[in-house]
C-alpha cells in the first residue's frame, strides 16, 4: 500500500530520530572517538543497518521515505528504484514494494566476472531511476552510483537517504550540480535535539557532539 497522509517533515524528522536512538543505532563517544571510512575522528556513528532487525520502527520509517519521495520528488517520477550496495539494498527493495516499482541494485564497483555488470537486475534505457540508500555524508558514493546508472542509459535525478549527517558543507550543491536532488528523513541535528530532550547521553558528551557538529574539522584537529 503506498502511503500518502503522513506528518510534516519536521515531526518525521524528530520521529525518525527518535526511533534511532530507540533501537540503539545512534553512538556518542567523545573520551573515544571513532574512526569513520574517512579516517577522520568524530564523537558520533551511525549504524542503520540495525533498522532491518525491528520491524515495527522499519515499516515506520520506510513509509516516512516513500511519502517523502513522493512528495518532494512528485508520485509519478520514477519507473524503477535503485539500492546502492550494500546497506541501501533491503530499504530499496522496501521501498520498491511500496510503490509497486520494480527493483534493482547498483554494485559499488563490477564484480570482475560474467557480465561484469555493476547494475543487477532490469534497468532499461530511458527509466527514471531513484537511487535509495541508508545515509549519506559528503555525498561522494552516491555519484559514483548515479553514474552507474546513467550508463545504462536510464536517469537518476534524485537519492533517497533515512539520515543525511547534515555538517559538512557544500553536499546537497554537490549534488544539485550533477542533477541530483536529496531527499532525507533526519539528521545530525534533528537527533541532537531528541537526545537532549530525552536525556539519552549525559551533558558533556552532548555538548561535545554539538561542538563537534558546528565544527567537524576543527573538532578532530584538536584531538588529532
Amino acid at each position: 500500500m503506498i502511503p500518502s497522509s503522513y506528518p510534516t517533515k519536521a515531526e518525521m524528522a524528530k520521529l525518525t530520530a527518535g526511533m534511532l536512538l530507540e533501537i540503539g543505532a545512534i553512538h556518542f563517544n567523545a573520551d573515544e572517538p571513532f574512526t569513520h571510512a574517512s579516517g577522520k575522528k568524530a564523537p558520533t556513528y551511525i549504524d542503520c543497518r540495525k533498522l532491518i532487525s525491528f520491524p515495527r520502527i522499519r515499516s515506520t520509517l520506510m513509509d516516512f521515505l516513500t511519502v517523502s519521495i513522493m512528495r518532494e520528488a512528485g508520485f509519478e517520477a520514477f519507473d524503477n528504484i535503485a539500492g546502492g550496495e550494500t546497506a541501501g539494498i533491503p530499504f530499496a527493495a522496501l521501498v520498491a514494494e511500496r510503490m509497486a516499482l520494480p527493483m534493482t541494485y547498483v554494485r559499488k564497483k563490477p564484480k570482475g566476472y560474467g557480465r561484469n555488470a555493476r547494475i543487477e537486475g532490469a534497468m532499461t534505457e530511458g527509466q527514471r531511476a531513484l537511487l535509495v540508500e541508508d545515509l549519506t555524508t559528503d555525498g561522494g558514493s552516491k555519484l559514483s552510483f548515479v553514474d552507474a546508472i546513467r550508463e545504462t542509459g536510464a536517469t537518476c535525478s534524485a537519492t533517497a537517504v533515512i539520515f543525511y549527517y547534515g555538517i559538512f558543507e557544500g553536499v546537497e550543491k554537490t549534488l544539485a550540480d550533477h542533477g541530483v536532488q536529496l531527499i532525507h528523513l533526519c539528521t545530525w541535528w534533528d537527533v541532537l535535539e531528541v537526545a537532549k530532550e530525552r536525556g539519552t547521553f549525559d551533558t558533556n558528551t552532548l555538548n561535545e557532539v554539538e561542538s563537534y557538529l558546528r565544527d567537524p574539522a576543527g573538532w578532530a584537529e584538536a584531538r588529532a
